[in-house]
């Protein structure tokens, strides 16, 4: 444990960066695929960073692992079987399991010290790793939907940034393999980067995605932690529609960020995404609530 005063952990990139005011480091650790950092921050509560880059904060993850996961959950009929690939935090899989029809959930992270980070000092996203219904592999993603025969009912890749180990989860066999293992009314959402800084591999993934299934879409968040502050995820399946097949009637739970209105409101995108993305997004229809 490191103390520090008046110190920051600064998130570099090219052209801009984001600065956290922390109060100690209290993990700092390379692994056999990244370094892995945890600080106590002034007004963000823990932060988890892997090579220098925020994963999540405290005062903030729920936003994200709510959009990340309530989004297609909600929009599938009845989820029972899930995949969650990365993700070693544990928010996503926190918040599938407040899903009554989620039978089983199998989380494959390549890297086990974020998990052990993560339980550690972040129990906060961590907390339900443990669940029977949970069935953690520390394996390569990208090798388990090549060579597994199971099928899921949705697949949520909650990855880091197309670089070092995430890097093999932005190419088209990854998600040719993904759509062998969904099922019929299969959903996959992924990590879909900043459309202010990182519109070239937005539109390289939403590319791979219209070439490999039948509906693609974006939708967007904001957050507090990550640069430019507006988030997007790209959503893909083979036939169920994010505004058509949701029922808001089906969101009983209240829950911190997500919401019936968000959800519709997420995929109503700006103009100049969709003037990036020439006619790769799937038509929306106008939504209507009971």
């Amino acid at each position: 444990m490191s103390e520090t005063k008046n110190q920051w952990f600064e998130e570099k990139h090219e052209n801009f960066g984001l600065r956290f005011r922390i109060k100690e480091q209290l993990f700092s650790e390379q692994s056999e695929f990244q370094k892995v950092e945890v600080f106590e921050t002034v007004e963000h509560g823990r932060l988890l960073a892997h090579d220098g880059m925020t994963m999540v904060t405290e005062r903030d993850e729920h936003i994200y692992h709510d959009m990340i996961t309530h989004v297609p959950l909600f929009t599938h009929p009845k989820p029972e079987k899930v995949l969650v690939i990365g993700g070693g935090d544990g928010g996503t899989v926190r918040e599938v399991l407040k899903h009554s029809s989620v039978r089983e959930v199998t989380m494959v992270e390549i890297d086990p010290m974020v998990v052990e980070v993560s339980r550690k000092f972040i129990p906060q996203t961590a907390s339900e790793l443990s669940d029977p219904r949970v069935t953690l592999l520390f394996q390569d993603g990208v090798k388990f939907v090549k060579e597994s025969r199971e099928t899921f009912d949705v697949i949520i890749v909650d990855s880091s940034e197309p670089i070092g180990p995430a890097t093999p989860l932005f190419n088209i066999d990854f998600y040719k393999d993904i759509n062998l293992r969904l099922s019929d009314n299969g959903i996959v959402v992924s990590q879909g980067e900043s459309p202010y800084y990182d519109m070239k591999m937005q539109r390289v993934l939403v590319d791979i995605l219209a070439q490999t299934f039948k509906k693609v879409h974006l939708y967007n968040y904001s957050n507090m932690t990550y640069p430019s502050g507006l988030w997007s995820f790209t959503y893909a399946s083979k036939g169920l529609c994010p505004i058509k097949d949701f029922n808001p009637n089906r969101v009983q739970q209240k829950f911190s960020f997500y919401s019936p209105q968000l959800h519709w409101g997420s995929f109503m995108l700006p103009q100049f995404i969709l003037d990036t993305h020439n006619n790769k997004l799937s038509p929306l229809p106008t939504p209507s609530w009971s």
